[in-house]
């Protein structure tokens, strides 16, 4: 008999929004993903039995700087997002934002035009851009370079306008220091995926924004205003609201794993928090340095830093993440899934079935049993 495809049991199955024992994953070509208990096995599937652990969707991940050796402002191309993809997949990556750190108003032009190139050649992996500047605060400015922060103008609105009909989705991340509340209505009502950080910005201000139509904050208790007894800042307020979205760099660097429960606790919906990687050159190679706006980073134990010690983005893939939240921060592994897949793509305006395993899913994890590092990350298929 000719095989329908393959059935992999003997693992705990998440299927983007919950975790199920006992059942089995089906792939078929022809039929494409579904979940069964594990006596309702089609005979004609050819069954594989894996050793315990996980089988997640790909990840989903919307904060991605660079990765194999690239960095997306030193190559803002259809060639080096290729790179950067490709490393990325290799750490269980089905899907990410590639992003722009801030920089000149030609280098924002570029990576717009790269991204929009790289959609239509269908390169995998590539579902739009995230500008995370250069309209923050320099109070907050972190490893950014302060001297190309700056307000927005007319013409950078339009070009972000545009920008929203050439790709599939655009996020930008902003400070109110440096963009007015009528312009974020704009960009929202465009359809621009728009998000607070590297910003100073007090309660009050955050929640001004909030309701003029940002839907997230960019890596929570990172370059922001923080939790205080008398100003609650934009921590503080990301975790009042039930409708603002918060991304999370979960390696226990960039955020003390009890600052991270106690954010969990705290936040009234914990389903809109999702992790993601802050990732530069250094992902899914060997490299142990690169150049940030002239400025050399340096990688050393988990860490990225400028000379000063400054904290440069992350040495993080999504598997680690989900190790730090399960392991040391004490979150289920339900949840954690959750966060690196459904939760993300909840986001995006074009979604494409991403987060999720159903019949047209593209991309499945196995992750062994103790949710091991990106490394040990494989990608299930029918072949």
């Amino acid at each position: 008999m000719t095989s329908r495809g393959k059935a992999y049991s003997g693992a705990q199955i998440h299927d983007g929004r919950r975790l199920v024992i006992g059942h089995s994953l089906l792939m078929s070509k022809d039929e494409g993903c579904r979940i069964v208990p594990d006596a309702q096995v089609p005979p004609a599937y050819e069954r594989v039995t894996l050793q315990g652990g996980v089988i997640t969707p790909g990840f989903v991940d919307l904060q991605v700087n660079g990765g194999g050796g690239v960095l997306f402002n030193d190559a803002p191309s259809v060639d080096g997002l290729r790179a950067i993809a490709d490393a990325h997949q290799g750490l269980g990556t089905a899907a990410f934002l590639p992003t722009l750190i801030t920089d000149r108003p030609t280098a924002t032009r570029a990576a717009i035009d790269a991204v929009a190139a790289a959609v239509a050649e269908r390169v995998p992996g590539i579902i739009g851009l995230h500008l995370e500047g250069p309209h923050l605060s320099v109070a907050r400015k972190g490893a950014h370079d302060g001297a190309l922060i700056r307000p927005m103008t007319d013409d950078d609105m339009a070009l972000l306008i545009d920008a929203t009909e050439r790709l599939p989705n655009l996020m930008v991340t902003v400070a109110p220091e440096s963009v007015t509340l009528d312009q974020m209505r704009r960009l929202s009502d465009a359809g621009v995926i728009l998000s607070l950080g590297h910003t100073d910005a007090d309660r009050a201000t955050c929640h001004a924004a909030f309701d003029a139509g940002v839907r997230c904050v960019t890596h929570l208790f990172n370059a922001m205003s923080q939790l205080g007894s008398r100003e609650p800042g934009l921590v503080g307020a990301t975790l009042e609201r039930e409708d603002v979205f918060a991304g999370l760099i979960a390696d226990a660097v960039h955020v003390h794993p009890a600052s991270i429960r106690i954010a969990l606790a705290a936040k009234p919906r914990s389903d809109r928090v999702f992790l993601v990687t802050d990732a530069m050159a250094p992902a899914g190679s060997e490299i142990d340095r690169f150049v940030l706006s002239g400025r050399e980073v340096f990688r050393k134990d988990g860490r990225l830093t400028l000379a000063d010690g400054t904290l440069a983005g992350a040495d993080l893939d999504m598997a680690t993440a989900l190790d730090v939240m399960v392991g040391q921060v004490g979150d289920s592994l339900e949840r954690a899934v959750t966060r690196a897949t459904a939760t993300p793509t909840a986001l995006l305006r074009e979604k494409g079935g991403l987060g999720v395993i159903e019949a047209s899913t593209q991309w499945v994890n196995y992750l062994p049993p103790t949710v091991p590092t990106g490394a040990a990350t494989t990608r299930l298929s029918v072949a």
